[in-house]
């Protein structure tokens, strides 16, 4: 009880505090909160990933992968830093570990996902994306599409005219054709601002998580039925103040993200439902 009043309060704050310079803004109305299950000892710096198994730390050019079960290190990857200088999160999808990669905080940006094994974690494949929408922060499979977002920044990693304005929702085919986009609500958009959308997946009930760089807040949203802007349907409390998530298929509405305080791998159950609405 002591900790869930605690988790609430630290949640609170961070909602009304101010983040990257800008001007503080009002705190929202939380449809509910998520209790943390666990911690893993970890170097988390970007975002985590789970499978039926394991989980994963992600850490720019560095992803270990832990035993769910005891937190033992089982694998680690370390890879060129000026080849992968900002992995960004990680799936497990399929059997592969699929991650988002760029070149933040350079410019032009240029973003590629790339594909490991999710056993031993060696390197099998890269999609090379290329520029001109943004920074890949992260990358999910559903309903037979490929699903990316593109971040764009106010200041540092941004790339003029563009600023967090410009973050973007990308649906792809199996060949990595663009076939739709989506921008964010103002909603968001002031929550994220100058920052943009760090982490995300497509939830156990069908519908599209996201987290932003700082703020404990999970914001859930749906593609409208008609326009090119997602609808802001609520947003829960988390612990982990934002970064990489990844929902665990073995256990439905367990969330898996971090925090940047202790770089603890955190494990979340939320009031997520998994009944598609």
């Amino acid at each position: 009880m002591l900790a869930s009043m605690l988790l609430s309060l630290l949640v609170s704050a961070a909602q009304a505090a101010p983040t990257g310079g800008g001007d503080a803004v009002a705190p929202i109305v939380l449809a509910g909160e998520a209790q943390t299950l666990r911690r893993y000892e970890a170097e988390a710096r970007q975002g985590a990933a789970v499978g039926p198994d394991d989980v994963y730390a992600v850490s720019n050019w560095s992803i270990v992968r832990y035993d769910k079960k005891t937190g033992a290190k089982q694998a680690e990857w370390t890879g060129d830093r000026a080849r992968f200088p900002h992995i960004n999160s990680c799936a497990v999808i399929d059997g592969e570990l699929v991650c988002a990669s760029s070149n933040f905080p350079a410019v032009p940006q240029i973003s590629t996902v790339e594909v490991f094994d999710a056993v031993d974690l060696h390197h099998k494949r890269s999609v090379a994306l290329g520029l001109g929408t943004g920074s890949i922060t992260w990358v999910d499979r559903h309903d037979g599409a490929w699903w990316a977002m593109f971040a764009n920044y106010d200041g540092r990693g941004g790339e003029a005219p563009r600023d967090h304005r410009h973050t973007t929702l990308v649906r792809f085919d199996d060949q990595w054709r663009r076939l739709e986009a989506w921008g964010l609500p103002a909603s968001i958009l002031e929550r994220i601002a100058p920052m943009s959308i760090s982490g995300g997946g497509w939830g156990p009930d069908g519908r599209l998580y996201l987290t932003g760089h700082d703020r404990p807040e999970l914001y859930v949203v749906a593609l409208p039925d008609g326009g090119g802007v997602l609808d802001h349907l609520e947003t829960l409390g988390i612990e982990a103040e934002g970064q990489a998530i990844d929902w665990d298929e073995s256990e439905p509405g367990v969330l898996y993200g971090i925090t940047r305080r202790t770089r603890e791998i955190l494990a979340m159950r939320t009031p997520v439902t998994t009944t598609a609405p």
